[in-house]
């Protein structure tokens, strides 16, 4: 299997913590889980400024994997936990970090002139066990554009 292509190199001489060692075991467990299931991966952990926050500071968007499933482009979250006993990995893809994965995918989207492509937004949420397998779960349409599309009526003043 190959791996999957990033656009940053990573700093061998930063060291690493617990969290970013686990995320980043989950994220291959998830890269080879989407291929088996016949994903095409294009590219992983993509980071671009999307703009600005309210201080004026820039702020970076992330997107863990990007690949096709057929004909859909789709931006897919991976979250990972050593356990689900307090909540699912996927409950950490709040209202919050969905916003800011369709604005990295914006970027995306206008950098590549992809403005016409059908998209979809996924999550993988896997949860790493000592004693068992990997649990490895994908949602697939976790969430969609038109749920942040603001909706203004009329009648309503």
């Amino acid at each position: 299997m190959s791996e999957p292509i990033s656009i940053f190199q990573d700093n061998e001489n930063e060291p690493q913590n617990s969290s970013a060692t686990v995320g980043a075991e989950g994220e291959l467990l998830a890269a080879e889980f989407l291929i088996k299931n016949g994903f095409r991966l294009v590219l992983s952990n993509f980071k671009v400024p999307v703009g600005r926050n309210i201080r004026g500071a820039v702020v970076t968007g992330e997107v863990d994997l990007i690949a096709y499933d057929e004909d859909k482009l789709c931006f897919i979250e991976v979250k990972t936990r050593s356990s689900d006993e307090f909540a699912a990995p996927r409950a950490a893809v709040d209202r919050r970090k969905q916003r800011q994965i369709l604005r990295t995918a914006r970027v995306y989207r206008k950098i590549f002139h992809l403005a016409n492509a059908k998209v979809r937004f996924d999550v993988v949420g896997i949860v790493l066990n000592e004693k068992a397998r990997p649990k490895i779960e994908l949602f697939k349409n976790y969430f969609a554009e038109s749920d942040f599309r603001k909706n203004f009526w009329a009648d309503d003043y």
